[in-house]
C-alpha cells in the first residue's frame, strides 16, 4: 500500500511519539544515503511515513544533511505531500518561544550545500523550478485549519534559513529584520527547493523555540530552548493529529 504523507522531523521531533511503526525502509538514492531509515506505519488512524532528518540519535549538523537524498528517497517511497518539522529562532516579536507557524515564504542564506538535483550530471538536465511561492499553499491552508480545530494559535511569517550549527549574532539577525525574515532556522533550504523539484506538496511547520540574538535580551538560551521545544512540540502533534488524516 502506498502511502503519501511523510512528516520530516528535526530539532525536538527526532522520533514520532504514538507511531506504530510497521517497517523500516532504507534505500540508497543516486545521492547517497538519507539521513536515516524511513519508518512507515500508522499514526491517528492514517497511514504516513517519519524521517529524522538529523539521522537516529541526532548526529548530523544542519549543514551536513544530504538533503537529496532524504527528499530523493521520500519520493521513491510512494510519498506526495510532506510537514516538515523546523525549531526556529523568534525574530517577530509575536513570534514568542513555544509559539508556532506555517511560513508562507522563505530568504535563504546557506551556502555550499548541494542544493539542486540539476548538478549537470549526465541525464539530471536543467530546469529553472518555479519558486514565486516556496510552501504548498494547499498543506499550509490544511495545517491552518487543522490548528483552528485543535484549539493552537498558528502564526505566517517568512522563514530565514542560515548555514548553522551556531546561533547567529545580532548583527546578522539585524540584517534578517531589514530583509523582513519573522523567524531564523538553519534547515529549511534547500528542503523546500528539493521538494519544488520532484514536485512534492511541501509545508513546514515551524517552532519558536528562543528569541534570536539580540531580539529580547540576553538569557540562559539553551535553557529557553528546552522549554520551548516540549511546548511546541505539544502544539504541533496537536497539528498533526488534525492534520494528517484529512490530507
Amino acid at each position: 500500500m502506498t502511502t503519501k504523507i511523510a512528516v520530516i522531523g528535526g530539532t525536538g521531533m527526532n522520533q514520532w511519539p504514538g507511531l506504530e511503526i510497521e517497517r523500516r525502509i532504507e534505500l540508497t538514492t543516486p545521492y547517497g544515503a538519507p539521513s536515516a531509515p524511513l519508518l512507515e506505519g500508522r499514526v491517528y488512524g492514517t497511514r504516513a511515513i517519519f524521517l529524522a532528518r538529523h539521522g537516529e540519535g541526532h548526529k548530523l549538523p544542519p549543514h551536513a544533511i544530504n538533503y537529496r537524498a532524504n527528499l530523493w528517497a521520500l519520493r521513491e517511497a510512494g510519498v506526495q505531500s510532506i510537514v516538515a518539522i523546523a525549531a526556529v529562532g523568534a525574530i517577530a516579536p509575536w513570534f514568542e518561544p513555544g509559539a508556532v507557524a506555517v511560513p508562507q515564504d522563505i530568504v535563504d542564506y546557506t551556502w555550499g550545500r548541494e542544493h539542486t538535483y540539476s548538478d549537470g550530471r549526465e541525464g539530471s538536465g536543467l530546469e529553472h523550478v518555479e519558486f514565486t511561492e516556496p510552501y504548498s499553499e494547499r498543506l499550509r491552508q490544511a495545517l491552518i485549519e487543522a490548528a483552528g480545530r485543535a484549539g493552537v494559535a498558528m502564526g505566517a511569517g517568512i522563514h530565514g534559513v542560515t548555514q548553522g550549527p551556531r546561533l547567529e549574532s545580532s548583527a546578522e539577525i539585524r540584517r534578517m529584520q531589514r530583509d523582513g525574515c519573522d523567524m531564523v532556522g538553519m534547515t529549511g533550504m534547500p528542503e523546500a527547493a528539493l521538494a519544488r523539484e520532484l514536485k512534492l506538496d511541501y509545508a513546514c511547520l515551524a517552532v519558536s523555540v528562543n528569541w534570536a540574538a539580540g531580539v529580547m535580551g540576553l538569557g540562559d538560551i539553551h535553557a529557553e530552548i528546552h522549554q520551548s521545544i516540549e511546548t511546541g512540540m505539544g502544539r504541533v502533534r496537536a497539528v498533526l493529529a488534525e492534520s494528517l488524516p484529512r490530507l
